[in-house]
C-alpha cells in the first residue's frame, strides 16, 4: 500500500469522526437538530435579560426548542427575540411567556407556561411579549432606597420621641399625672361609695318601692278603666253630644250677629248705645254722683240731707237785698 493511499484512508477516517462528532455535539448540547423541524415564534421584550443564543426553551421542565437570536429593535428601546420550536410541539396564544433563570445566580431560559389551550396555536413568525425577568439590581437599589427612606422615618421617630421626653414627660407633666391619677381614685371611691349607698337604700326601701309599683300598676289599671268607661259613655251618648255641640255652635252664631246688630245701633240695646242724648244724660248723672260722693265723704249722710241756714251777713240790708239779687260770679 502506498504512502498517498495511507493518508487518504487516514483523512477520510478524519472526517468521519469529526463529522460524528459534530453531530453528537448538536443531539445533546443547547443546539437544534438538523433532522427536526422547526417554526419561529418572535418574542418582543423590553429586556433581553442576560439571554444567550441557542438558549434551552423549556415548557413544563421539557425542552421544546432553543433560542435562535437576539436582536436589538432600531429605537434602542427593546428586544427582539427568536424561539425555535420544534414542530411536535404546539404552544397555543393564550401560553404564558416568561424569562426566568436557573437558580440564584444560573443562566436565564426562556420558560412557556400552557394556559387552557383554547387560544388558537401559534404559527411561524407569529409574534407575542413576554415578561421580563427579574432584576435582581433594580430590587437591590429599590431595597437601598426604602431603606433609605426607613432611615429616615426612624430619625424623625426619634426626634418625635424625644419632643415627647421633653414636653410630655417632663417633672411637670407626671406630676399633673399622678394628680389626676389620685382624683380619679378619689373620684371612683366617692363612686363606689355612692353606688354602695344607693345599694342599701334601695334594700332599706324595697318594700315600699314594691308598694309604690304596685299601687302606680293598680293606678294605671284604674285609669285604662276610666278611659273605657269615658269612651263608652262617648259612644252611648255621641248623638246629644253632637246635638249640644250644634247647639253651642247655633248659640255663637246667634250671639255674633246680636253683638254685630248692637255695634250697628238696631234694636233698643243698640239705639240706646247710639242715642246722643242718653250719652249726655249718662254724663251728667256721672257728674252728679261725682259730687254728691265729694259731699258724702265731706259732710256725711246727715248734712247731705239737713238744709243749713244761710249764714249771717254784715252788710247792711240794702247791700244785703242787692247781693241776693246779683250774686258775684
Amino acid at each position: 500500500m502506498s504512502q498517498a493511499r495511507k493518508e487518504i484512508k487516514v483523512g477520510f477516517f478524519v472526517l468521519i469522526c469529526l463529522s460524528l462528532l459534530g453531530l453528537l455535539l448538536l443531539q445533546f448540547g443547547k443546539g437544534t437538530s438538523l433532522f427536526r423541524p422547526t417554526y419561529t415564534i418572535l418574542l418582543k421584550s423590553g429586556n433581553a435579560g442576560g439571554l444567550k443564543t441557542r438558549s434551552t426553551v423549556l415548557m413544563a421542565g421539557v425542552g421544546v426548542g432553543t433560542i435562535s437570536r437576539i436582536q436589538l429593535n432600531p429605537d434602542g428601546k427593546g428586544v427582539t427575540i427568536y424561539l425555535k420550536i420544534y414542530k411536535q410541539y404546539e404552544i397555543h396564544k393564550d401560553a404564558r411567556i416568561v424569562i426566568e433563570q436557573s437558580g440564584f445566580l444560573g443562566d436565564p431560559f426562556v420558560a412557556i407556561y400552557p394556559g387552557d389551550n383554547k387560544a388558537p396555536r401559534f404559527e411561524n413568525m407569529d409574534e407575542t411579549s413576554v415578561e421580563e425577568p427579574f432584576n435582581l439590581q433594580e430590587v437591590a437599589r429599590s431595597a437601598a432606597g426604602f431603606i433609605k427612606r426607613i432611615d429616615q422615618t426612624a430619625d424623625k421617630l426619634n426626634g418625635a420621641i424625644n419632643d415627647v421626653r421633653k414636653l410630655v414627660l417632663n417633672e411637670q407633666t407626671l406630676t399633673n399625672l399622678s394628680v389626676t391619677v389620685a382624683s380619679f381614685r378619689k373620684v371612683s371611691e366617692n363612686a363606689l361609695s355612692t353606688v354602695q349607698n344607693l345599694n342599701q337604700l334601695i334594700t332599706s326601701n324595697g318594700v315600699p318601692a314594691s308598694y309604690a309599683i304596685s299601687n302606680l300598676v293598680l293606678f294605671s289599671e284604674n285609669l285604662n278603666q276610666l278611659a273605657t268607661n269615658a269612651n263608652g259613655i262617648i259612644s252611648t251618648n255621641g248623638p246629644q253630644i253632637a246635638a249640644a255641640v250644634n247647639n253651642l255652635q247655633m248659640s255663637t252664631a246667634t250671639l255674633t250677629n246680636l253683638l254685630g246688630d248692637v255695634a250697628a245701633g238696631k234694636g233698643l240695646v243698640g239705639g240706646l248705645l247710639k242715642d246722643p242724648q242718653l250719652a249726655g244724660n249718662f254724663s251728667l248723672l256721672s257728674s252728679n254722683l261725682a259730687i254728691t260722693s265729694s259731699n258724702l265723704n265731706r259732710l256725711g249722710l246727715w248734712g247731705i240731707l239737713w238744709q243749713h241756714k244761710p249764714p249771717k251777713s254784715k252788710l247792711p240790708p240794702k247791700e244785703l237785698e242787692d247781693s241776693r239779687h246779683n250774686p258775684v260770679k
